[in-house]
């Protein structure tokens, strides 16, 4: 698990009730029902208008993938990549039907088999490539979904703010109340904005980058997949590879991830 998401909904949420605390506030002077139910929901209301039911229903399936998952290592499935064109070369593709039913990687597992089974180069290539764009595309539109979010939730808190000062306005014959009144009117612009920020485009950031983190796995291991095809020299399988994958991540952990 890759815990940066929720560690920084935690800090930055930390850092809003210490700056009032050292502020001398109460920091639960925030925590006003009206506000909280009229940004939340409201939100989510209009990020679900702008969207379809299965739009919706894809986004927040991806939440707690993306903060709980562990972020993909372009480079992990090299070294089981290069075992596998090691194996092909000497004893040849139809040998690796018994390694194919041990990986745990669906995409490396289907593809390999793809492999085994005859198919075309070029068309394993097109059905590999076609993988991998839909899935960007879909998780795009995930992304996309919480990216709006964070631009209406301000909006759905001004609009808080708004009908509370209208009910300060109609009260000004209680000058006594006001100061709190008004205090309590911006509390939903302060929600609006805060949510926007610390919640709907993280998340929507984050979506997308564990996106490009397991396509570009995809893309690496789809590589390897037809050089084995291919019948190429391991060494040059392991160079190639190890060329696609960013410095971060040439290293993998162990050779044993995927096998």
């Amino acid at each position: 698990m890759d815990p940066a998401g929720i560690i920084g909904v935690v800090i930055a949420f930390g850092a809003i009730f210490v700056a009032m605390t050292l502020e001398g506030a109460d920091p639960m002077s925030i925590v006003l029902p009206a506000p909280l139910i009229l940004v939340w929901l409201g939100t989510i209301g209009v990020g679900l208008a702008g969207n379809t039911l299965r739009d919706a229903a894809a986004a927040y399936a991806a939440v707690p993938r993306a903060l709980r998952a562990r972020a993909p290592r372009p480079g992990a499935h090299v070294d089981t990549v290069v075992r596998l064109a090691e194996r092909a070369r000497r004893e040849g593709l139809l040998s690796l039907e018994d390694e194919a039913r041990k990986i745990e990687d669906p995409f490396l597992r289907e593809g390999l088999q793809a492999a085994i089974d005859g198919t075309d180069p070029e068309d394993l290539r097109m059905i590999l490539e076609d993988r991998i764009a839909t899935k960007r595309t879909a998780d795009r539109v995930s992304a996309r979904y919480f990216i709006d979010m964070g631009g209406y939730a301000p909006t759905i808190g001004i609009i808080g703010t708004v009908i509370s000062l209208v009910h300060v306005l109609e009260n000004l014959s209680e000058p006594a109340t006001l100061g709190h009144s008004i205090a309590s009117a911006f509390v939903a612009t302060l929600w609006g904005i805060a949510s926007a920020n610390v919640v709907w485009l993280p998340l929507g950031a984050r979506i997308r980058r564990i996106s490009d983190l397991e396509c570009q796995q995809m893309e690496v291991t789809l590589e390897g997949l037809l050089a084995v095809q291919a019948g190429a020299n391991p060494r040059l399988v392991s160079e190639r590879l190890r060329s696609l994958v960013p410095s971060d991540g040439k290293q993998p952990d162990s050779g044993k991830e995927a096998a």
